[in-house]
């Protein structure tokens, strides 16, 4: 195993600090994809907050983890609902539940969003019924009016199986984005949207809607399996043509074993950035769920573990933000590395995003 107790300095040829992204908001501390979440996000020192964004049967660019609503709002207790309750094949399997595309926006506005991991942040369930759904309309204007001179909070904005609304849905995914966004004024690479999905094929066929100098694009890339053709140099050089950044599992990077034992570090962040691509890595979250054994505290799995070490280390390791749930534990590990350093002349990658 290679040493990785200790993060290496980093280097001088690196230039300003990295971005924190609030996955969600900060759903470490209030329901995600809520107002509060994306508000307390910026309050905590996230420079982008992301939404997830599916769509409506109307058409309308709604935030939610996912299309099937029942772990994230309280459509399961709605008799008025209750013959809408559906299964579909989502990505291969079998899924039921209540689909966002079977609701108009106007009955999505009637449910209230619920903490969709109980069992881990039970403390969230205090806010169960108090916020209602936003639209991507919505979380770009609390980013907006969010945003001073000094500055500016801009949107990550994931766009969930567009290529899926698509043909299984019947639902012009791309073209609904790349409307909201002209109609937004958001279509520039300073703009306030940049846009992630794990769809490579949406992604281009976006950029080729919105042209060269459209928003700044990240190739969101999954733990492991079809996505393995995506970090390949080869690989890596191709979304290249089309994005200005990948957003990785931080798996991709810190690799663990089957007992979630940290095993090694993968050279993925030096070849990225060879490829000319910013890393910014997903999701970085306290829980010890989520965290390698040995940062992990207490014996239960909601238990608050050590992510401030795991941040920190893939802040050493080069990477240009870090998508996470708690922006203020990443925020800490960043003012570690990066308070009082000298600027840097070189251009890393985030800046070259539009991030920074």
């Amino acid at each position: 195993m290679r040493a990785i107790a200790s993060p290496a300095p980093v280097p001088a040829t690196r230039p300003a600090r990295p971005v924190i992204v609030g996955h969600r908001g900060a759903p470490s501390y209030r329901p995600e994809h809520t107002a509060a979440s994306f508000e307390l996000a910026i309050d905590l020192g996230a420079d982008l907050i992301e939404p997830d964004v599916v769509v409506s049967r109307d058409g309308a660019l709604v935030v939610r983890h996912e299309n099937e609503l029942s772990h994230s709002t309280d459509v399961a207790d709605r008799p008025e609902f209750a013959d809408r309750r559906t299964t579909r094949l989502v990505d291969g399997r079998e899924r039921t539940g209540w689909f966002s595309e079977d609701f108009t926006l106007a009955e999505l506005r009637t449910l209230r969003a619920v903490e969709r991991m109980p069992a881990l942040r039970p403390l969230n369930t205090t806010y169960d019924g108090q916020a209602g759904i936003l639209t991507l309309a919505e979380v770009v204007a609390i980013a907006r009016r969010r945003s001073t001179a000094d500055r500016q909070v801009r949107v990550l904005a994931e766009l969930k199986k567009p290529s899926w609304f698509d043909a299984e849905a019947g639902v012009p995914m791309n073209e609904l984005v790349a409307a909201e966004l002209r109609r937004l004024g958001a279509t520039g690479p300073d703009g306030p949207v940049v846009v992630q999905s794990f769809d490579a094929a949406a992604l281009r066929k976006l950029r080729a809607d919105l042209g060269s100098r459209g928003p700044r694009m990240l190739q969101l890339v999954d733990d492991a399996g079809e996505d393995d053709h995506l970090v390949t140099p080869a690989g890596l050089r191709e979304v290249s043509t089309y994005a200005q950044g990948i957003a990785p599992s931080r798996h991709r990077i810190l690799r663990r074993d089957a007992d979630q034992a940290m095993t090694g570090v993968s050279d993925l962040i030096t070849q990225a950035h060879r490829a000319g691509l910013a890393v910014v890595p997903w999701t970085l979250r306290p829980e010890n769920a989520f965290l390698p054994q040995h940062l992990r505290r207490g014996e239960a799995v909601s238990g608050t573990g050590d992510m401030q070490t795991e941040a920190r280390l893939l802040l050493a390791l080069g990477v240009d933000g870090l998508i996470t749930d708690a922006p203020d534990v990443a925020a800490r590990a960043r003012a570690e590395l990066y308070t009082s350093r000298p600027s840097r002349t070189a251009p890393r990658p985030a800046a070259v995003l539009g991030l920074l």
